[in-house]
């Protein structure tokens, strides 16, 4: 039987979770009440370091559900996303519309990776 690792566990949820290979992230925001770009950006860059520290890294996402506040920000958030996704390793991706925690949030990113080899 595969364990479970759990990093940054809270009451409600936990951060990181590792299944074997595969690892799973929370729903990861950004500051809220900026604008779309930054929150994207903190967003990404949250993943980046919990990737980092589950033994991941972005080239190793296999999928990605992307929520905007307003399907209007769409381009904003799709610019900053371009830029960050390395070359020849874009994942699976799904993107829509909800309402998020908070009206001050506009965008919530859910990642699924594999570990390193």
């Amino acid at each position: 039987m595969t364990d479970i690792t759990r990093h940054h566990t809270g009451t409600r949820m936990s951060q990181i979770v590792i299944h074997g290979d595969t690892v799973y992230l929370a729903g990861q925001v950004g500051t809220a009440g900026a604008s779309v770009a930054q929150q994207t950006q903190d967003c990404l860059n949250q993943i980046d370091a919990l990737l980092s520290e589950a033994g991941s890294d972005r080239t190793r996402i296999l999928q990605t559900t992307i929520w905007l506040a307003d399907m209007a920000d769409f381009a904003e958030m799709n610019a900053v996303w371009d830029s960050w996704v390395p070359a020849g390793h874009a994942p699976a991706r799904a993107c829509g519309e909800a309402r998020l925690a908070t009206p001050d949030y506009r965008v919530e990113f859910i990642v699924t990776a594999a570990r390193a080899d």
